[in-house]
């Protein structure tokens, strides 16, 4: 029976119920989280993420551990879906408490170049009880905690009364919403300039070849997080170009290890893969067009190991090479 690590305290009731099905599983089908990898296709380490509540196993996950225990996939796809909604709320609230606190940090950089200009708000004379900026982005008025209060950006109006809580807010948010806009649009002429120059230049994007799009992020299939440049240096698993996106390209004999060069079309990269391997021994992934940095492993206790993601033009563009501790090293064959 495996000794289950505690499930994190911050994990969603609903996720949680879900890890906790799913260990009932394992422990009723008396296969080691090792066993289960195997037959499942998904590597141990995926799913002790998975088992321990640190990632949402994947839907083809799920169908493959409910072959291999002989359990009603219906029924536990069910509950795939509704942990995966939850996972979703929950990584959406993270998403917006980074959001304002990016937000937070731009208003208060803005901040620093501004003065007690003439529309800058102060507080009251001699009451010290004006409006302030609060820690969680909003204004608060005189039942606020004292602190040291910060003005505004200087405003080329004329001198105004201090603006209402709420007023105060909205305009802070107009203003950087505007400022932004203004970048991007420099940024699109800088960009139409560069590409409207010299004769020479206008030569040389005519005779380039058009690049491959990337698949957008509405593109991608549910539970995929990148694609092409965006995953290289990434984690198959948790990126989700593992399981059923992914295939095994290429594969030699390398001593006692055996190397492969696993491959996802629908993310464009491809990771080397080392199993039957020896603790220390080491796995690499290369592309053989372009100068992409190399990717690397080390084997663990676990006897495999596997690369972050290469972005990769095509399965044949990507090899793998491991080098045992015994010395010997070798590599797959890239193209075929």
């Amino acid at each position: 029976m495996p000794r289950w690590k505690a499930l994190p305290e911050e994990l969603d009731p609903q996720v949680r119920e879900f890890a906790t099905q799913l260990r009932r599983l394992v422990d009723k089908s008396g296969l080691s989280i090792a066993a289960v990898a195997d037959r499942t296709g998904y590597s141990k380490t995926s799913w002790e993420r998975y088992l321990n509540g640190r990632l949402l196993a994947p839907k083809g996950a799920i169908v493959a551990l409910a072959e291999v225990t002989g359990t009603n996939p219906l029924h536990l796809t069910t509950m795939w879906e509704l942990s995966e909604r939850a996972w979703s709320r929950s990584e959406m609230r993270h998403d917006m408490t980074m959001e304002a606190i990016r937000i937070t940090q731009a208003r208060d950089a803005l901040g620093e170049f501004g003065g007690d200009g003439p529309g800058a708000s102060r507080p009251g004379p001699g009451t010290g009880t004006g409006p302030r900026p609060a820690a969680s982005g909003g204004w608060h008025g005189p039942e606020s905690p004292a602190t040291p209060p910060r003005p505004p950006a200087a405003s080329p109006a004329p001198p105004a009364p201090p603006a209402a809580p709420g007023r105060g807010r909205r305009r802070t948010a107009v203003f950087v919403t505007a400022l932004v806009g203004a970048l991007l649009v420099i940024a699109g002429a800088v960009l139409l300039t560069d590409l409207g120059g010299g004769g020479d230049d206008k030569a040389k994007v005519a005779e380039s070849p058009p690049a491959k799009p990337s698949p957008t992020a509405s593109e991608l299939p549910a539970g995929v997080k990148c694609a092409g440049d965006d995953c290289t240096g990434e984690d198959p698993e948790l990126m989700g170009c593992g399981g059923e996106f992914a295939e095994t390209a290429t594969t030699a004999k390398v001593g006692t290890a055996v190397v492969e060069v696993r491959y996802s079309e629908t993310c464009g990269v491809a990771w080397a893969r080392i199993t039957e391997a020896a603790p220390g021994d080491t796995v690499e992934i290369t592309s053989t067009q372009g100068d992409a940095q190399p990717q690397t492993g080390t084997v663990n206790a676990d006897k495999d190991a596997y690369t972050p993601m290469l972005a990769v033009p095509s399965a044949a563009a990507a090899e793998a090479c491991a080098t045992l501790t015994t010395g010997v090293e070798g590599c797959t064959t890239a193209g075929g």
